[in-house]
């Protein structure tokens, strides 16, 4: 798996852009509703591009990766990190090629969704409610909000002139003189581009990790016509499904319920039979970035799923955290705190989703169902310092290194008198670690010591000091 000094190197060059005119309202937008979502970070690397930009310019001088290092006083690691998010939030498109020189990139800042679409976005809203609170949430809307003028408009006569009221257009014989050069004058000149400025395209999520054709094929059944999933609807879908952790066979449902009787598929609907849905499973909670996946790109390649480890990294591969913790404990929702652990978990540790489901199921069957913050945020520190990326990585790295978690937990607990012993209760462990271990001969010493009969010691010693007396 590529590491990010794979990706990037400080000597690497990079020039700045923009896909249209940043302004100040953008920079509002960007700090009070996106920063909760992406973090300071994000926003620093954001605002440190935007100010290599030249005013009224669209393009940046050439400077390398490590000026950008020293300026933001970070690592090359944070950085491309803190880039990786804006990707992903739509903030920011990166362009690579290599030359002779080394690689050389292009960062083009996009610009933010407008206050009214990020409100009415249906995904991004949903996770600042979350992240900010209600409170919170509801002054954000009253400072992007203007009252309107409550309908004192409607006394006043609209009586602006059109432009041909205004003025006239006379034909002259110089008008005659229009030809191919002149066309060519009135566009923007070779190699140049007027200045102008993008609409925000906002987050765009894959479609492959839905199954759209099993969500079509159910909607056949119920005579639906294909036109009816046109592109804003499917882009809807896809957004829902992520958000609320949706599959075809449950969003069919929400559906047909959002259809219209002309045989349209309502957005709006669409969105508030979703939360509905959501909030009906989950006792009125709205879903939080702990909701996510495994990323595509870090999944297995798709086999058969023949074999249980096959299923078993499939599972992990397309289960949120949180819904682990609640398939973990049959169905009861997670607690708080146990969320707050794997939520610092994914943001300060940056581990991926897959790679958290695995460290969540080996952590609690070792602790007898406990998430101990302290000795899971050890073991995440580990699983980061070694860049592990994917399921079966980190299922690799808990059998190699089991004996040194093995004495990181028993470090943490106070060793009891030699007269106050108890058998050794046998380990937990997932199944995916027992059938791993099944063949290895050098583990057989250590089941012998997990057999031994501390009982039958402790009367033998009683014995021994009876007749000592």
């Amino acid at each position: 798996m590529a590491q990010h000094w794979q990706e990037i190197l400080p000597v690497d060059q990079y020039s700045v852009t923009a896909s249209g005119l940043l302004n100040d309202y953008d920079r509002k937008v960007l700090t009070f509703l996106y920063q909760p979502l992406i973090g300071p970070v994000c926003l620093s690397l954001y605002m440190t591009l935007w100010t290599e930009l030249e005013e009224n310019r669209l393009w940046s001088e050439a400077a390398s990766h490590h000026g950008l290092m020293t300026i933001m006083d970070m690592n090359l690691k944070e950085i491309y990190n803190a880039r990786l998010k804006l990707e992903g939030m739509g903030l920011l498109k990166a362009f690579m090629k290599n030359g002779e020189e080394g690689r050389a990139f292009i960062y083009e800042l996009q610009a933010p969704l407008t206050p009214e679409q990020f409100f009415l976005d249906g995904l991004l809203n949903i996770y600042l409610y979350r992240k900010v609170g209600r409170n919170q949430f509801l002054r954000m809307k009253r400072f992007f909000s203007i009252k309107k003028n409550s309908g004192a408009e409607e006394e006043y006569v609209n009586i602006t002139r059109a432009f041909q009221d205004v003025y006239i257009s006379s034909a002259s014989p110089d008008a005659l003189k229009y030809n191919k050069e002149t066309a060519d004058d009135l566009g923007a000149a070779d190699g140049f581009a007027f200045i102008g400025r993008q609409d925000a395209e906002g987050v765009r999520l894959d479609d492959s990790f839905f199954n759209f054709d099993l969500l079509t094929a159910g909607l056949k059944e119920s005579l639906l016509p294909g036109k009816a999933l046109n592109q804003r609807v499917r882009e809807a879908i896809s957004n829902l499904a992520f958000l609320y952790g949706i599959d075809a066979m449950q969003m069919k449902n929400i559906v047909l319920g959002a259809l219209s009787p002309e045989n349209e598929i309502d957005i709006e609907e669409l969105r508030k039979a979703a939360r509905d849905w959501y909030q009906f499973e989950n006792q009125d909670q709205l879903p939080s970035l702990l909701d996510r996946v495994q990323p595509v790109k870090h999944k297995q390649e798709p086999a058969q799923l023949e074999t249980q480890e096959e299923k078993l990294i499939h599972y992990l591969e397309t289960t949120s955290p949180r819904q682990l913790l609640i398939d973990i404990s049959g169905g009861a929702e997670a607690s708080k705190s146990d969320l707050q652990i794997i939520e610092d978990v994914m943001f300060k540790q940056k581990l991926l989703p897959g790679v958290v489901n695995v460290l969540v199921q080996y952590v609690m069957l070792k602790t007898d169902m406990k998430m101990t913050k302290g000795y899971v945020e050890k073991i995440a520190s580990h699983w980061a310092r070694k860049q592990i990326k994917t399921v079966r990585q980190a299922m690799e790295l808990a059998k190699l290194e089991h004996r040194q978690y093995l004495d990181w937990a028993e470090g943490k607990k106070t060793q009891p008198a030699r007269g106050n012993r108890k058998p050794v209760r046998k380990e937990l462990l997932p199944d995916w670690f027992e059938q791993a271990r099944k063949g290895e001969i050098d583990r057989k010493p250590e089941a012998a010591d997990e057999d031994f009969d501390f009982e039958a010691e402790k009367k033998q010693l009683e014995e021994e000091l009876k007749n000592l007396k």
